[in-house]
């Protein structure tokens, strides 16, 4: 009874999320970019599969990635040795990141270099960096240090890489921290950080996801310096005819088995480590293994439905929006309906969900769950209006995102440790598998409507949606900063006030 009112209240939570897209698109389709009622139809059944699989996804999330994350870094970071620890990560990082849905979305698109070499290239990008993230917080690093020095060294391969292969080394950082890594990955965090009993301890929680993130990008930028690759390519998704509500049925149940595989696969490594975990440690009682299971069920199901709705529903539609409106007469209306499908989607991103609950609990309520959702959907807002000009204009990425992160590093002193670390960690949450799915066909379609260059104008959307919360998380927590200073001003002026009126009446 309990889990079934929890479920309604995550579905409710879902379709708030959801259904501001869903009728922007619904109202864009009957005004300036007509879709094909087949298409329509498409996206309308997709909208109430993410309804559902987000419902259920952050449900089983909440039940079972989050507990089993925080067991296994209480457990790792309370051992002497580094061995063990160093190596579990590492393995964590590159299966679970071998088998995240949108890192083979974008693999499949990189003519160039084969699948599997750019996978693999990802997955232990992201398996170093988690142990350096792991260490970090262990031995209380300061995040900013590393960031600097990454992201330098970023930028430094960047100038020597092929140009159109830079957009996608950067989108590769956005796509690997997706639902399945996201919340296992925050969850150890926590775990890790709750074995320290200093004060830096919560804000040091917050990192992992950042530094998952750079990884992916060095170690891509790399593989394009030593590869060589030819000229990098792009096409158009194919999309379907739909004729009847019954085909859009059958189209969709069709689909299904492709998800039903790579989510089992996904889910698996960690599973697997966690059920070896539990074994060797026996940390974890029956009742709540039961529930562990359950919530992994839920967490299966959800996934599956999200990732059928926005592949087979949203793709299609985004695709087919984005170059109606670029083969128009009013080209620069991309930069406008961006911005406002970008402030509405990424309150969609089921990852989304999880990390503002976690910063919220983390701060005590000092961040709320609604500031952070304002200030990522500020931030995406921004992002799809800068990737539209990139579009229309050709304008090259360096120009965007070396200020970007400039100003979000330096920043990084202004604020306090935790903002940092929220901040960085939500540009990585925020690129999820909406990013992948709608906005980056909404940005193929216009691209290829203009005949631009797919690779170097198209792709980069993904990067600009992971680097804008940077700034606007960062510039909350010094807005937080400015209002408790005019408080406590204002405070003491009033005990000023009060002061004096007892000193004039004695």
């Amino acid at each position: 009874m309990h889990l079934n009112k929890q479920l309604m209240e995550k579905i409710q939570e879902s379709m708030s999320s959801v259904l501001p897209i869903t009728a922007i698109v619904f109202l864009l389709s009957i005004s300036i970019a007509p879709l094909d009622p087949g298409t329509l139809v498409l996206f309308l059944f997709g909208a109430i599969l993410l309804v559902g699989g987000m419902g259920l996804f952050t449900l089983g999330v909440d039940m079972s990635m989050i507990p089993m994350g925080e067991g296994v870094g209480i457990v790792l970071s309370k051992r002497k040795g580094l061995f063990l620890p160093i190596l579990v990560f590492f393995l964590l990082g590159v299966l679970t990141t071998m088998a995240e849905p949108d890192l083979q979305v974008l693999a499949k698109q990189v003519s160039a270099i084969p699948s599997r070499v750019l996978i693999l290239t990802v997955a232990v990008g992201v398996g170093l960096f988690l142990v350096t993230a792991t260490l970090r917080i262990r031995w209380g690093f300061p995040l900013r240090r590393l960031l600097l020095f990454f992201y330098g060294l970023v930028f430094l391969l960047a100038f020597l890489a092929p140009g159109n292969f830079i957009p996608v080394s950067f989108d590769s950082g956005g796509v690997t921290t997706g639902p399945i890594t996201v919340p296992f990955i925050m969850s150890l965090g926590l775990g890790i950080a709750s074995t320290r009993s200093d004060s830096n301890s919560a804000s040091d929680s917050f990192g992992l996801i950042s530094l998952c993130s750079i990884g992916p990008i060095l170690c891509v930028l790399l593989l394009g310096i030593i590869y060589l690759p030819e000229p990098a390519t792009s096409s158009l998704n194919d999309i379907p005819t739909i004729s009847t509500t019954a085909y859009a049925a059958q189209y969709f149940a069709g689909s299904f088995p492709t998800y039903l595989k790579d989510v089992a696969m996904a889910l698996l490594p960690v599973a697997g480590l966690f059920l070896v975990f539990q074994l060797l440690t026996r940390r974890f009682r029956r009742g709540q293994l039961l529930r562990i299971g359950l919530g992994l069920l839920y967490t299966y199901v959800g996934l599956v439905l999200f990732l059928c709705g926005v592949n087979a529903g949203f793709m299609p539609a985004g695709q087919l929006i984005g170059a109606t409106i670029a083969s128009g007469g009013q080209k620069w209306l991309l930069i406008p309906i961006g911005m406002l499908i970008g402030y509405y989607i990424v309150k969609a991103e089921p990852a989304v969900a999880v990390l503002t609950k976690q910063v919220e609990e983390v701060s005590n309520g000092s961040i709320s769950h609604r500031a952070m959702g304002l200030a990522l959907s500020i931030g995406v807002c921004v992002s799809v209006g800068l990737a539209m000009v990139r579009v229309l204009t050709g304008l090259n990425i360096f120009w965007l995102l070396i200020p970007g992160y400039a100003i979000s590093l330096g920043l990084s002193f202004l604020v306090p440790n935790i903002f940092t670390g929220i901040a960085f960690d939500s540009g990585g949450v925020a690129s999820g598998p909406m990013t992948a799915t709608f906005l980056l066909p909404f940005a193929q379609g216009a691209c290829h409507a203009l005949g631009g260059n797919m690779m170097v104008d198209a792709f980069g959307i993904v990067a600009m949606v992971a680097m804008t919360p940077l700034v606007t998380i960062q510039v909350m927590g010094l807005l937080s900063i400015v209002r408790h200073k005019l408080a406590r001003r204002r405070l003491r002026s009033r005990m000023d006030r009060v002061e004096d009126m007892i000193l004039y009446f004695d």
